[in-house]
Order: structure tokens, then sequence, then C-alpha cells
């Protein structure tokens, strides 16, 4: 009498390797894709936290300043005298970029961008002046005698020393705070 034998072979079928090397694949290609977005989220939150402590820093100066805020003529980039460069430098604690890898005893490079680029600041003056910015370029635009309405700048009344200040964010929109 003749056996029958059958061999039973096991392990996974071409298909079935292909298959699951798809799967694998469309799951690795949503996290790339998702990972950037998720980066530049975390990015602008540390920038809303970042201009929350520039509007705090702002009232400190006008507490230390007898309610003036920093200089819009002639904006110090040599940070000493009262301009926005001895604003950043020893209330925001940012380096300067002339002197960026030089010790300094009063900024520790604290108040930069997420990405490593130290803030800029542009004093646009009076609040009617107001445009939205439109390209992410680092900038804090600063509003006198303005306050924010959801993304937009408005007047403030009953100050002159009320700041509002605008920031395009890098995921899209634009935070906007005031010092008061």
């Amino acid at each position: 009498m003749l056996k029958n034998h059958s061999k039973s072979k096991s392990g996974f079928t071409i298909i079935e390797v292909v298959l699951v090397l798809a799967i694998a694949g469309l799951i690795f290609l949503m996290v790339f894709l998702a990972l950037p977005a998720l980066q530049r989220s975390q990015r602008d939150t540390q920038r809303r936290d970042d201009l929350s402590g520039f509007s705090t820093q702002i009232t400190n100066y006008q507490s230390n300043n007898r309610g003036k805020v920093p200089s819009s003529t002639g904006i110090d980039t040599k940070v000493n005298g009262n301009g926005w460069g001895a604003f950043l430098k020893n209330y925001m604690r940012q380096l300067p970029e002339d002197s960026i890898n030089i010790p300094d005893t009063e900024g520790e490079g604290e108040f930069i961008d997420p990405d490593g680029t130290n803030y800029i600041i542009n004093d646009k003056g009076d609040y009617t002046n107001y445009t939205a910015p439109t390209d992410f370029d680092h900038t804090i635009y600063v509003y006198h005698k303005g306050k924010c309405e959801g993304e937009n700048v408005v007047e403030a009344t009953g100050s002159n020393r009320q700041l509002a200040f605008v920031y395009k964010l890098e995921g899209g929109g634009v935070f906007c705070g005031s010092n008061s």
C-alpha cells in the first residue's frame, strides 16, 4: 500500500508579504506627512509663549521707566540707550546678532525663535498704519495706541502707552498681543 504523504509548507505567501509591506509603507507615509505639520505647530506654540513673555517684559519696562515704552525713534541696534535693541538685550535677554558669539552677562540668548533666529522688532508707529503681516519672517510688528481684536489691531482708547504687537505664524494665522 502506498502512503500519500502530503507535505504542508509553513510560511507566508508572496501576496501576504507584499500586503504587509504596503500597509507599513502607508503608515510610514502618513507619519512623514504629519510630522512637519506637528513640528510647525510646536514651534508656533513656543512663539506664542515667547510673545506672552514679550508682553510681560514691556509692562516691566514701563514700570521701570515711568510708563514709557521703548523708543521708536532711531531704533537702537547697538543695545544701549532706550531703543528696542536695549529692550531686547536687557529685558528679553536676546543677544544682538553682531555679538552672538561674545559671552554676555546680561543677555543669555533666551528670546530667540525656536528655529534659532533672532526675533526682529519693527516699530510701525501709530495703530492706524496697521496691515496684517503676510510673510513669516521672524518680525514682531509693534503698533502704538493699539489693542488686539482677534488678529487685528484697533484703537486703544484712554492710553497713549498701549502697544499692540502682531506676529505672522509659520503654520498660518497671526498672533496679536498687547501690553495690558
